[in-house]
């Protein structure tokens, strides 16, 4: 009962991180343009993974796809990869965990519930660790550029898209372990059983050799004590 609801608690922890991981690909503010220094700001810029935007004084915005995969940055396609992968593991982890948690009536024996289950909790903690490095490597980059006093173009600021995609790292990665853990935690639990019981009948039938000897005294006499008067 207790690795059911660690494995149920794992469970929402990683869906919930899943689905803010999934959220930061569409969200629209990944950095956006630094005021600092700025006494009359006429525009606000901002972007993402997919286009880069401009928004005026009146609240309109206008928008710019990027318009080449190879021309851009190579932090950018990166940062691309590892977001779709992080959504992809977490999209087969959470399936592999309906099949192995133990409130459910699907995936087979216990041992293999087990071992769906770890599987589950590995493909989210890769889940997390890709989302956690793209936004500390997008995260670095607009660090970097803000600090660095030889860059003249518009400085950033980090958006609010990183910070969701951390929060949502740290819950995959938490569930993950949790997973795992949970796994272990009954293996352990049903070795130590196992071995209590294989300790437990050895003892029950044991002997010494006197007891042995004592009985085998028991079993002639009395056949010698029938063979005297069996035709009395």
């Amino acid at each position: 009962m207790t690795n059911m609801v660690t494995e149920i608690i794992a469970f929402l922890l990683t869906i919930s991180g899943w689905v803010l991981i999934s959220s930061t690909l569409p969200t629209d503010y990944w950095k956006v343009s630094s005021v600092d220094g700025t006494v009359i700001t006429t525009a606000t810029f901002w972007s993402n993974l997919w286009k880069t935007c401009v928004t005026d004084s009146t609240g309109v915005s206008n928008c710019k796809d990027f318009p080449s995969m190879l021309a851009l940055d190579a932090y950018i396609q990166v940062c691309r990869g590892l977001m779709i992968s992080a959504v992809c593991l977490g999209f087969f982890g959470a399936i592999l965990a309906l099949v192995g948690m133990k409130c459910t009536k699907i995936g087979g024996s216990e041992t293999t519930k087990a071992r769906i289950t770890c599987l589950s909790g590995l493909h989210f903690i890769l889940s997390g660790v890709c989302s956690l490095t793209t936004c500390s490597l997008y995260a670095h980059r607009i660090t970097s550029e803000f600090f660095d006093p030889l860059f003249v173009a518009q400085k950033f600021e980090l958006g609010a898209a990183l910070f969701i995609g951390w929060a949502g790292s740290v819950l995959c990665i938490l569930g993950g372990f949790i997973f795992c853990f949970s796994v272990s935690e009954g293996f352990r639990m049903r070795e130590y059983s196992y071995n209590g019981a294989t300790s437990f009948l050895p003892t029950q039938n044991k002997k010494s050799p006197d007891g042995l000897h004592k009985d085998a005294v028991d079993q002639s006499s009395s056949a010698r004590h029938f063979g005297r008067n069996a035709y009395v």
